[in-house]
């Protein structure tokens, strides 16, 4: 195994691929060897995709060979999070109920990947249909983080962050419906984006009503890349974005994805958010967060405010609207042929009994968070915060959650309310080794301008160096 092959990003992979610099079945077989390598002391990926993977590989190599127009990912390894549809390779969403489930279909945002000639690697592993922010699920297990095995690597798309970490494919595809992929991101020290709602479509997941536990969160539901750089988060988004009459929230966004990595930020406006009502943020990850907003104000030129909000998340009404977009009797039906071998998070909220004023009080309270937050970025260009309150927590402790809610994704699901484009950034790493990220929040449909601040960020406080000693 190479550990410079492992270790490339996947723009320099396709560039050397499309170079004829290096055969992207050398790349796949590097990639496999790492996988075989650390995978089991991580549970990073729970399928791996060894025959179709080979496939599309050799058919990549042939059209290279032929001097065939290729795609922009071409051999890039890439990882699938396991609520996503991927046709013809198992898709679990980390559940019983599902374990020998194989797609008809691919979900829009892998046939798009394929057409650009990405390498499936294989499906990261979640929590069970993703309705929470760890990474543990009675199907496969507990994802573990890179830099401290004892600890959760975040949810729920914890494989895609884990493997993207340690090497195991330059690109993981996560999903977000409060915070499963900027808090994975954050616990595993990497940059993690949730585009604006219909930047990337979603089918059949979220939007097929025949698969009870992939077709909730339409409303919350986000789809986007883990990467190591913003360059690489860019050149997924080049690819997997634009409207699809699959999706009726979807829409087409200009192609600036790379270009606008060398816009200007000079003078843009910052909001600090220190404090977020009464929510409590660890005095070294708040420490640290402040210390990475400093050296935005102090080396790019941006003007920077700190704002106290003092209105708190509604966490509550947050998971009343998970619950209006959930298929509650269907779900009800497939926890009572899988029981007991459901998550306990899960049994905890489809026993809730939810009144018609729940809903309209959710709906009521989504409302305001969006007319809260489109006033307060009248005066700003971005708010940055905290991705999470804490470090990652300990990974064993996942298996007795029981809430859907825990731990809180207080500072990342207003951004899943609202349908803002949302970033997570390592800001630094604490005194103990753990990554601590930074929360970039844009104006409605800025994602061009986010992913802007972002890569004006990591070309002064880079992060991509750095690897968890696995």
């Amino acid at each position: 195994m190479d550990e410079t092959l492992f270790k490339l990003d996947g723009q320099s992979i396709s560039a050397l691929v499309l170079g004829r610099k290096i055969s992207p079945l050398e790349v796949l077989k590097n990639a496999l060897a790492r996988i075989d390598e650390i995978n089991g002391e991580l549970l990073a990926y729970c399928t791996v995709a060894t025959d179709q993977a080979w496939a599309q590989a050799q058919s990549l190599e042939r059209r290279l060979a032929a001097g065939e127009p290729v795609g922009a990912l071409a051999g890039v390894p890439v990882g699938i999070k396991d609520l996503i549809f991927t046709k013809g390779l198992r898709t679990t969403g980390g559940s019983i109920a599902y374990r020998e489930f194989v797609p008809e279909d691919d979900d829009i945002v892998v046939e798009r990947l394929r057409r650009a000639d990405a390498i499936i690697l294989g499906k990261t592993n979640v929590s069970e249909f993703g309705y929470s922010l760890t990474g543990d699920n009675p199907l496969f297990g507990v994802t573990r983080n890179p830099w401290d095995r004892s600890r959760s690597s975040g949810g729920s798309s914890a494989g895609a962050a884990a493997a993207v970490a340690t090497g195991m494919g330059p690109i993981g595809i996560g999903s977000d419906g409060g915070g499963s992929i900027r808090v994975p991101a954050a616990f595993c020290g990497l940059f993690g984006l949730k585009p604006s709602m219909g930047t990337v479509p979603l089918y059949p997941g979220c939007r097929d009503e025949r698969y009870p536990g992939f077709s909730g969160w339409e409303s919350l539901e986000h789809i986007g890349p883990l990467t190591r750089t913003v360059a690489d988060a860019a050149l997924v988004m080049s690819v997997i974005s634009g409207a699809s009459p699959r999706d009726r929230h979807s829409f087409d966004h200009q192609d600036r994805w790379l270009s606008c990595l060398n816009d200007d930020v000079a003078g843009r406006r910052i909001g600090f958010i220190r404090q977020w009502g009464s929510a409590k943020v660890n005095a070294e990850v708040s420490g640290i967060v402040a210390a990475a907003v400093r050296n935005i104000e102090t080396h790019l030129g941006c003007h920077v405010e700190e704002v106290s909000l003092d209105w708190d998340v509604p966490v509550r009404d947050f998971r009343t609207l998970i619950a209006m977009d959930t298929d509650l009797s269907a779900m009800r039906e497939l926890i009572a042929r899988s029981s007991p071998s459901v998550s306990p998070n899960i049994t905890a909220l489809m026993g809730m009994n939810w009144s018609g004023l729940d809903y309209t009080d959710a709906s009521k309270s989504r409302k305001a968070v969006v007319n809260r937050m489109w006033r307060l970025m009248e005066q700003y260009d971005f708010l940055m915060l905290p991705t999470t309150t804490d470090f990652a927590p300990p990974a064993d402790a996942a298996e007795g959650i029981t809430d859907i809610v825990r731990p809180l994704p207080t500072l990342t699901c207003v951004a899943n309310m609202t349908g803002q484009p949302a970033a997570s950034l390592p800001a630094g790493w604490g005194s103990a080794g753990l990554p601590v990220g930074v929360q970039v929040i844009g104006r409605h449909r800025a994602d061009h301008d986010v992913l802007a601040l972002s890569a004006a960020f990591e070309r002064v406080a880079p992060w991509a160096h750095r690897w968890p000693a696995i």
